[in-house]
C-alpha cells in the first residue's frame, strides 16, 4: 500500500538547502533560532490541542494530583519533577553490529531516520531518566535529528565526528547539547561518556551516555532544566480512560506496518527489515527487526510502544560518501498508526525550530494519540512507495 507524494507548501529549510545546486550560503533559508530558556515552566502549563480536540476526550490542561502530573511526551502520570523537566535526546546506533542496544524501553519518544549505508539511526528521547545508570551505546548526530531534538526542547546527546554538516549548528550558542569531545565540537562534556567492556564488539559501539556524568555536564554548562513557556507539546492525547481508536472508527484497521515494506528496501528505509506488529490485548506496537524481536539489553524486554508514526521527509543524497538530508521543516504526508487504526492525514512545521511537527488527519483535524510512548520513523518520501501495512 502506498501513499501518494505531495508537492511540499514552502522550502522544507536549511539542511536540504546546502544540497541544491547553486544555492549559496547567503542564499540559504535558516530556520528560526531555538528560543532561550528565560522563564520557568509552571504547574498549569496548558498542551494547547487544536480547537477541535477541545473536548473532555482529550488532555487539555495538566494539573497536579498528589505530586503527579500528565507528561506532554506521553500523556502519561508521572513525577511532577520528571514531566516539568527538558528531556533528553539521546543518538543511538541501530545497525546490526551495534544491537543490543540499552535503556530504550525507558525512552517515551523514538525517532528513527536513515543514515549513510541505508541503515538507520535512533535518537531516543528521555524524560524520565532518574532511575538509568547509562544508555547506549552512543553514536554522532545527524542535522535533521538535531533539528528534531529542537523541537522538543531536549538537551541533545551524542557522541562522533561533528564535520561537515552538523558542526556550525551544535556549536549555535542556542543550542544545548552533551557531546563527547570530537573534531567540531567547541564545548565538549567528556565528563557524560564512557567506554563499556563489550567483547567482541568494535570500538565504535562501546562508548555509552552516564546519567551522573550528563547531570553533571548539564551543571556545568549552565543548562536550565524548565521547558520554556511557549512550549509546544507534540501530541494531543486521549484524556483518562478514553481510546484514541474511538475517534476514528470508519478507518482501517492494520495489525503489522512496515516502514520499510516486507522484504526491506535498502533504498529507502534500513536494511534490516524492521516492522511493528499491533496487540490488541494491550494496545501496543511490538518492534521486530532482522526477523526477531527487538529488545531492551537493560531488562530483557521487546520494545513496545503505543503509536507509531510513518512520517514522509524529502530526502536527498549530499555528497559521494551517501551523507543524507531531510527536510523536517514545512510539511508533508503522514500516517499514524494507533489502536489498530490506520490514520492517514499531514505533518506540519512551520512555526521554526522550536516547536515540533504535528499531526493531521485528512479533515486537517489534529490527531488524537493513545497515552503511551510513541515510534516515529522518518520516511524518504522519494522511497514511499514501499511502505506496507495490513
Amino acid at each position: 500500500m502506498t501513499i501518494k507524494k505531495r508537492v511540499l507548501a514552502a522550502v522544507v529549510g536549511a539542511v536540504l538547502c546546502m544540497t541544491f545546486a547553486g544555492c549559496s550560503k547567503k542564499e540559504e533559508v535558516v530556520p528560526e533560532p531555538v528560543r532561550e530558556e528565560e522563564a520557568e515552566a509552571t504547574p498549569d502549563m496548558v498542551s494547547a490541542p487544536s480547537a477541535a480536540a477541545q473536548d473532555s476526550s482529550v488532555i487539555t490542561q495538566r494539573e497536579e494530583i498528589g505530586g503527579k502530573m500528565q507528561s506532554y511526551l506521553t500523556g502519561e502520570w508521572k513525577s511532577e519533577k520528571v514531566v516539568n523537566r527538558r528531556p533528553i535526546a539521546v543518538m543511538i546506533p541501530n545497525n546490526s553490529a551495534a544491537m543490543p542496544q540499552y535503556g530504550l524501553s525507558k525512552a517515551s519518544i523514538i525517532y528513527e531516520a536513515p543514515v549513510e549505508g541505508r541503515i538507520t539511526r535512533l535518537m531516543a528521547v528521555f524524560e524520565d531518566f532518574d532511575d538509568l545508570d547509562k544508555i547506549g551505546p552512543v553514536r554522532s548526530s545527524r542535522d535533521y535529528f538535531l533539528y528534531v531534538a529542537m523541537g522538543y526542547e531536549a538537551i541533545y546527546c551524542n557522541w562522533g565526528l561533528a564535520r561537515p554538516y552538523v558542526e556550525e549548528l551544535i556549536n549555535r550558542s542556542t543550542v544545548q547539547n552533551i557531546s563527547a569531545a570530537v573534531e567540531g565540537i567547541y564545548k565538549p562534556a567528556n565528563e557524560a561518556f564512557d567506554r563499556v567492556s563489550r567483547p567482541g564488539y568494535a570500538t565504535e559501539f562501546t562508548g555509552y551516555l552516564f546519567i551522573d556524568g550528563m547531570l553533571k555536564a548539564a551543571d556545568r554548562l549552565g543548562y536550565n532544566w524548565n521547558y520554556d513557556k511557549a512550549y509546544v507539546p507534540p501530541f494531543t492525547f486521549t484524556a483518562e480512560g478514553k481510546r484514541a481508536e474511538d475517534n476514528y472508527a470508519d478507518k482501517q484497521n492494520a495489525a503489522v506496518c512496515y516502514p520499510g515494506g516486507q522484504t526491506g528496501n535498502q533504498g529507502g528505509y534500513g536494511a534490516y527489515n524492521p516492522y511493528f506488529e499491533y496487540n490488541s490485548q494491550d494496545g501496543l506496537y511490538y518492534r521486530y527487526q532482522n526477523g526477531k524481536e527487538q529488545k531492551d539489553e537493560m531488562n530483557g524486554e521487546q520494545l513496545a510502544v503505543a503509536n507509531v508514526i510513518f512520517q514522509y521527509c524529502h530526502g536527498e543524497v549530499r555528497d559521494s560518501h551517501d551523507y543524507l538530508a531531510f527536510g523536517v521543516h514545512g510539511e508533508g504526508d503522514a500516517i499514524v498508526f494507533t489502536g489498530g487504526k490506520v490514520i492517514k492525514g499531514t505533518w506540519e512545521r512551520y512555526d521554526g525550530d522550536a516547536t515540533p511537527a504535528k499531526f493531521y488527519d485528512e479533515n486537517g483535524k489534529e490527531i488524537i494519540f493513545n497515552q503511551g510512548k510513541t515510534w516515529i520513523c522518518c520516511i524518504w518520501q522519494e522511497y514511499g512507495e514501499f511502505v506496507e501495512y495490513e
